[in-house]
């Protein structure tokens, strides 16, 4: 269904905006995604798989007095190759990613649609305000685009930028849409959508449905301090949980070197979501993570060297549910967040070849992350009891040239425990020695 009502949303002729009259242009937008999954785990754990389709329909609206509407409409559909309702018979445990595919707080629902964007814009020589439902991508809440449905939110935004010299970012959020969940939750109710991990104490986190917070307020500044030399400053002052700082500067050595830096700081902001400690999210006082990374580009080729330390003291948290961590050992599939005492090491290479001329263009990036973990028996620096691992991640993209609108992904992943791990499967299964495949078929319009 969401296929034939895509298709005849594509316009004729070559281009998607039509003009109804000199005042008003109308635009209309898509995407149809499949998706297929697979996870292979040790053994005899189980394995599985899914397959989605779905996909998103966008309407745009603008004037020549800077006004602008939105409307976007996002939707997946289950088309049931396996029963991700049956659990693991070793472990009790369901799938991790598969499950992303769908609303994954209730997996007997076989259709989410979801109005993911509803909004309304007004652009003027100061800037660009928009109110209502829509996208946004900061380092650590972001739409994590790597499954159906994206992460989007609710509340208000204003964009300001003078091109060359800086970029002024300022929003206050009251709801958020998580990936993988199909419907736009409060911002306190977010926190818990997905697992939730160990407290400090071992036991599983009482958190989810009982985190009080009303809104997020996050201010961005990027500064161009000269023309080799940037800082970017994020701040997401969440009400009654925490406040985040993230810096990164960045040094453009020569046309073909770069070094940036990352510090980011969090303070318990309130009770860290309840007065009752056993049921706060927040439950510490601080966490730092530093982090520095090299940069080499050469033509088309780029190669870089990320190395990230969550200090001891304070585990870095910030909700799974909001968005992907773009720490510079960040690698698809994994988090680095629930950790302490942490470091990280990721080499990334990319470089884009002709596979036949003016047919397929592919563009691959491999990266090599070696990630020193906590101990799976220290709750306290290790929430979700990942062990310490290698991590292999191929990510490819092709280009059809004479399908320009075609647009497939490939994804595969490997993951390998590097210590002995106590003898509890649970360890195991969706986190260590596995193989994960990943195909997205995209089709734009």
């Amino acid at each position: 269904m969401i296929v034939a009502v895509l298709l005849l949303c594509i316009p004729r002729n070559s281009s998607s905006q039509v003009e109804t009259s000199s005042a008003i242009k109308h635009k209309i937008t898509g995407q149809w995604r499949s998706a297929y999954m697979l996870t292979e785990n040790e053994g005899a754990l189980k394995d599985f798989e899914a397959l989605a389709t779905g996909g998103r329909l966008n309407y745009l609206a603008n004037t020549k007095g800077g006004w602008e509407m939105g409307i976007g409409i996002y939707s997946s559909f289950n088309l049931g190759i396996s029963d991700l309702q049956e659990a693991d018979p070793i472990t009790g445990r369901y799938s991790r990613f598969e499950e992303g595919l769908f609303n994954r707080l209730d997996l007997n629902q076989s259709a989410v649609v979801l109005l993911g964007e509803a909004n309304v814009s007004f652009s003027s020589t100061f800037g660009k305000i928009t109110v209502g439902r829509f996208k946004i991508n900061t380092p650590q809440i972001n739409t994590q685009d790597g499954r159906m449905i994206p992460t989007l939110v609710q509340g208000g935004w204003l964009k300001r930028e003078k091109k060359g010299r800086y970029k002024l970012q300022a929003g206050i959020l009251n709801r958020v849409a998580p990936r993988s969940t199909g419907n736009f939750m409060k911002i306190g109710e977010s926190i818990g959508a997905y697992p939730a991990g160990r407290d400090v104490t071992g036991n599983p986190s009482k958190y989810p449905g009982n985190t009080n917070s009303d809104f997020i307020a996050i201010l961005n500044t990027e500064w161009n301090i000269s023309s080799s030399l940037k800082l970017d400053m994020w701040n997401y002052y969440t009400d009654n949980i925490f406040n985040t700082l993230n810096l990164k500067p960045q040094w453009e050595i020569s046309n073909r070197w770069g070094l940036d830096f990352e510090w980011l700081h969090q303070d318990k902001v309130g009770d860290g979501g309840n007065s009752n400690p056993e049921l706060s999210y927040f439950d510490q006082n601080n966490s730092d993570v530093l982090g520095m990374q090299l940069r080499h580009t050469n033509g088309s080729a780029q190669f870089k060297i990320g190395y990230d330390r969550i200090l001891p003291g304070g585990r870095f948290l910030f909700p799974r549910e909001w968005g992907r961590e773009y720490f510079f050992s960040f690698q698809k599939l994994e988090r680095s967040e629930g950790s302490s005492d942490n470091h990280a090491l990721v080499i990334t290479y990319s470089q884009p070849f002709m596979a036949q001329k003016e047919v397929l263009r592919i563009r691959p990036t491999l990266s090599l992350g070696r990630h020193w973990k906590a101990s799976v028996l220290s709750p306290e620096e290790n929430k979700y009891a990942l062990p310490d691992y290698t991590h292999i991640n191929l990510d490819v993209y092709l280009d059809f040239l004479k399908l320009p609108n075609f647009h497939p992904e490939v994804i595969l992943t490997y993951k390998d425990a590097n210590r002995l791990i106590p003898e509890n499967p649970n360890f195991i299964i969706n986190k260590v020695n596995l193989f994960h495949l990943s195909l997205f078929l995209n089709y734009n319009f």
